[in-house]
């Protein structure tokens, strides 16, 4: 097995089982077992457990961030910016079920607190898409004047949790349905 395959494979499997049994339910050697390599094999690639699942969560937002990046509509109004990357949320988790797994699993753990306490409190060394579209707006005096973490569950939570119900069978998040909800986060940010 060459070495690009075995780390995804290590990848694949790990964020498979911390999907399904939360990351007690996922020790090591499971993650070892279930990829097909001796647990000796994961340490070359991740130091350490916390590693491991810190690069998991890194790399599944590369790739989102990657996706929202495409076609992204650079100098044109807020919402407009907001619109793209709102869908493109709502689009990559429904073709990325596992990393959205994933991602509830993280964000729901003392991983995900404090993942959000550095991003919302630190000082981040390259500004992203998420905050510029904050910043933009209010600079621009489109979106209410209120603290980082509001807008954010304002704007965002309740698309994760529709995305979580449709996942779950709860609803059809289609198209239709997806521009109503981006639309009714929208109307809760702006002035």
């Amino acid at each position: 097995m060459k070495k690009q395959k075995k780390r995804e494979d290590i990848i694949r499997t790990a964020m498979e089982l911390i999907a399904k049994e939360g990351f007690h339910g996922a020790p090591m050697s499971m993650i070892a077992e279930k990829a097909g390599v001796g647990i000796g094999t994961i340490y070359r690639y991740f130091e350490n457990r916390d590693v491991l699942i810190r690069t998991l969560y890194k790399e599944k937002d590369e790739r989102m961030v990657a996706f929202l990046l495409e076609n992204y509509p650079h100098g044109q109004p807020v919402r407009e910016c907001f619109f793209h990357v709102c869908t493109g949320v709502i689009d990559y988790c429904i073709l990325n079920p596992l990393d959205f797994k994933y991602s509830e699993q993280f964000h729901n753990s003392p991983y995900g607190v404090e993942y959000r306490r550095n991003r919302l409190f630190a000082s981040a060394s390259k500004p992203d898409i998420f905050t510029d579209l904050y910043e933009r707006g209010i600079a621009q005096q489109v979106i209410r004047n209120q603290p980082p973490a509001v807008f954010f569950n304002l704007a965002f939570a309740p698309i994760i949790w529709t995305i979580r119900d449709h996942l779950l069978g709860f609803v059809d998040l289609d198209a239709s349905l997806s521009r109503k909800l981006v639309q009714s986060c929208w109307d809760s940010v702006k002035i």
